[in-house]
């Protein structure tokens, strides 16, 4: 088990590295002079999401739960979780509009990799069972 979960936060590691590595190609493009402490905060926010994703992840090996229990829970998490670092790092501005559209996007973007995962796993599970 401590293997497995020292593998998840490696994989959380992985995405927030490739996501803070897309942000700064997009700033050093677009020739945006950002400071070092600014940077620095954003790609800690970027860290600690990809950890949390990392390890949130684990809600859906709990086999008692439905699996909309298991969506709901960890979607309620994952708004609470991007909430509060987007209040801290600055991500988005406490307005109502800023909340509405962000939390449209983030909706959206939750279930698009939902979506994905989910065809993912029944593609999984199609090919085990033809191995049986």
């Amino acid at each position: 088990m401590k293997h497995h979960i020292a593998e998840r936060i490696w994989v959380g590691f992985g995405f927030a590295g490739i996501v803070n590595f897309i942000a700064v190609t997009i700033i050093m493009v677009n020739g945006v002079d950002v400071e070092a402490a600014v940077l620095w905060q954003n790609m800690l926010g970027a860290i600690i999401m990809g950890l949390y994703f990392s390890m949130a992840s684990l809600i859906f090996e709990k086999e008692s739960w439905s699996p909309l229990k298991q969506t709901s829970v960890h979607l309620t998490m994952s708004l609470a979780v991007f909430y509060t670092l987007a209040g801290v790092v600055g991500w988005v501005p406490f307005e109502w509009k800023a909340l509405l559209i962000s939390t449209a996007i983030f909706i959206a973007i939750y279930f698009v990799f939902w979506f994905f995962i989910g065809l993912y796993l029944k593609r999984m599970t199609s090919e085990l069972n033809k191995n049986i």
